[in-house]
């Protein structure tokens, strides 16, 4: 079979919906966050088998820490058992290889009851619903309502069904460390079936300033890393704006009235009210569009705090950036994938655009070090 209509993927895929509602209520309940993530990825290979597209594990060596690009933090643990699952459709021959990726894991839900799936008749409510299983479900359908409709494309189909996207894409650098190559990637995210040639980027930052405690009494003798920090945060703030200036222009992304920030998420310092504390800890991050690279970003942040006229804060002012760091991307907005994956939708009689996403996912690391033309969808 050579050609297949959309209406007859449409209507394929419209007869799984009580199956896809019943695996995504299966599957919310897991909680696969970051180094939890076995029993997902063991669900779905089993249902993969089960449709006849057999899937295997790849596994992830605990060397991949060491990459210059490995996003570390404090919930990172041994990848022995834990792996990212692949699901290989071989093509006929001299066709284009398309990847197809998703992801896994999750963000943890301890203000609500995310991993108590809910059905109200028209939604399902729950962690993961959206991001990923939802998207995780579709890519299965839709390699589903190919093989059952008989169509075998030219090009080699890879599914990625990967772990740790939210701290950063260690399961996807893991694949691409090991060499993985394609001629085309969909990064399955939630994008309303419009589809983005490019994405922000983000890195998270670790300020920290150090003072000289005393008692509240005896205040101003000391330095209080709070005040220090303050006086951080003002110059922080003052680069959000530039950066925000210099991100105007582009017009995958000139729909947002700020498409770029810096967000500062966590702060920590003192030991008790009446003593001047000598050490205070910002955690946050910062968002670009692909004009920047993470390392200008992080160039021009320290820069921006060393613009004060404090001299204290100067020499014990240190940045860090031991966490995530993704970077942004942009292919052309023209390019033929773009236009190819565009054009069946609208084929389809379904509502869809072209622009940036000012969020960060897997995308860049196929599009940047893997060099593979990648959107997310």
């Amino acid at each position: 079979m050579s050609e297949i209509s959309c209406q007859a993927v449409a209507e394929k895929i419209e007869s799984y919906r009580d199956e896809a509602l019943r695996w995504l209520m299966e599957t919310i309940p897991f909680r696969s966050v970051q180094g939890f993530e076995q029993e997902q990825q063991a669900y779905w290979k089993d249902l993969l088998g089960s449709l006849g597209l057999p899937a295997e594990y790849r596994e992830i060596p605990d060397s991949i820490m060491d990459d210059p690009d490995y996003c570390h933090n404090e919930e990172e643990r041994s990848y022995e058992g834990r792996y990212n699952l692949l699901s290989v459709q071989k093509g006929s021959g001299n066709g284009r290889s398309l990847i197809i990726q998703s992801h896994s894991d999750v963000v943890p839900a301890d203000d609500w009851d995310g991993f108590t799936p809910k059905w109200d008749g028209e939604y399902v409510w729950g962690r993961g619903a959206t991001d990923c299983k939802g998207c995780q479900i579709s890519g299965i359908l839709a390699l589903r309502a190919l093989k059952e409709l008989g169509y075998r494309p030219a090009g080699d189909i890879e599914l990625q069904l990967v772990i740790e996207e939210e701290p950063g894409g260690n399961g996807a650098l893991a694949l691409i460390r090991q060499g993985c190559k394609a001629d085309a990637c969909v990064v399955i995210e939630a994008s309303d079936l419009n589809v983005f040639p490019a994405n922000r980027g983000a890195v998270w930052f670790t300020a920290r300033t150090t003072g000289i405690s005393t008692h509240m009494g005896r205040r101003h003798e000391g330095v209080n890393a709070i005040e220090k920090m303050m006086e951080a945060i003002k110059w922080m703030l003052v680069y959000e704006n530039e950066l925000i200036a210099e991100s105007r222009g582009n017009p995958l992304f000139d729909r947002y009235e700020n498409p770029v920030q810096i967000c500062l998420g966590m702060i920590h310092s003192g030991q008790w009210p009446s003593k001047v504390p000598d050490e205070c800890v910002l955690e946050g991050g910062v968002g670009f569009l692909p004009n920047k690279s993470i390392a200008q970003v992080r160039a021009e942040l320290e820069a921006a705090v060393m613009r004060s006229d404090d001299e204290w804060l100067k020499t014990h002012f240190e940045l860090s950036y031991p966490k995530l760091k993704k970077d942004a991307y942009e292919i052309d907005p023209k390019h033929p994938f773009v236009t190819a994956l565009h054009g069946a939708i609208t084929e389809c009689g379904r509502a869809s655009e072209v622009y940036g996403w000012n969020v960060s996912c897997d995308a860049a690391l196929y599009a940047k070090m893997a060099g593979i033309p990648t959107v997310v969808f």
